[in-house]
């Protein structure tokens, strides 16, 4: 999955394994089975192209650890907690990339009004234009957006798809 993500193309096998082959000895049918194997347990589309298929990520490399960490989140006892010892781990750099993307994120979203009634469904505040500028503390300039990819994942692996980690492969 690292040279599928790392190209950000269709492959074939023939290519990975050429890939592979400059840092140890690998046999063409090992590739052409894991490639299979990735197929099979949806994380790689594949196309015919000739008398070789040419394989393509289903989801980004982001969004693959994006799942991965949402799946670790919400199998914890106290997601609170398992955020702060999260947050705790990382280093200034990933929380400043952090803090960013709650920007981001904030303010793609519509406001909701904090009154409505629980159970009900939320009624979205029209925004003034105060409200549309992304919260933005003095000391971080306003053009230096954090790296967000154009190909945000589109799809992940369902729920019932096997999830061994295909990173390594």
């Amino acid at each position: 999955m690292s040279r599928v993500w790392q190209w950000n193309r269709p492959v074939t096998v023939r290519e990975v394994l050429e890939d592979l082959q400059r840092e140890r000895s690998i046999a063409y049918t090992t590739v052409m089975t894991v490639m299979d194997n990735l197929h099979q347990k949806g994380w790689v589309r594949r196309e015919v192209d000739g008398r070789a298929y040419r394989y393509t990520a289903v989801s980004t490399r982001a969004a693959y650890a994006a799942a991965l960490m949402n799946e670790a989140w919400s199998k914890s006892d106290n997601p609170a907690a398992a955020l702060v010892a999260f947050f705790g781990m990382m280093s200034p750099a990933q929380r400043d990339a952090l803090e960013d993307a709650v920007r981001i994120v904030r303010r793609d979203q519509p406001e909701v009004d904090p009154q409505a009634a629980p159970g009900t469904e939320p009624e979205v505040r029209p925004e003034t234009p105060s409200e549309t500028a992304p919260e933005v503390p003095p000391e971080v300039p306003a053009e230096a957006p954090a790296e967000v990819p154009d190909d945000v994942p589109a799809e992940v692996p369902s729920e019932g798809a096997d999830r061994e980690h295909p990173a390594g492969r």
